[in-house]
């Protein structure tokens, strides 16, 4: 049941075209095939518990860089970048601490993203379908 709704998530977000434009870079490809998955999803936990967990991030809004982390990239594309995104996307509200169910489901978001650009390869991808409303 939550894989269904990890990929209804990931599906409804790639419509948005800010998103959908979000790629995972060839350095970035690399440090995920000689690191592996589970080391990114370590690291992706580090960073969720560090920068976007508290109720009041340092720097919130501005805590993300674009690139330069496989995990960087895919908070960008998955809406999880900061606590206005999470609220807006995701529908967690700001102004409390992220509850463990919370920080799962964004690192698991995270990682089915970055799971799925590394199955999908290199290279062009067809735009998606425009959103109707």
């Amino acid at each position: 049941m939550e894989q269904d709704r990890l990929g209804a998530s990931l599906a409804r977000i790639a419509r948005i075209p800010f998103r959908a434009k979000f790629h995972l870079r060839p350095p970035e490809r690399e440090y995920v095939a000689s690191r592996g998955m589970d080391a990114v999803r370590r690291h992706a936990r580090e960073l969720i518990d560090t920068r976007l967990a508290p109720a009041h991030p340092v720097k919130d809004g501005r805590q993300t860089p674009w690139g330069g982390h496989p995990v960087f990239r895919a908070q960008h594309a998955t809406a999880t970048c900061c606590r206005t995104c999470l609220q807006i996307n995701h529908g967690i509200t700001r102004g409390h601490e992220l509850s463990e169910r919370e920080r799962e489901h964004v690192v698991d978001l995270i990682c089915r993203w970055i799971e799925n650009e590394c199955r999908a390869g290199p290279g062009p991808r067809p735009n998606p379908p425009p959103t109707l409303f």
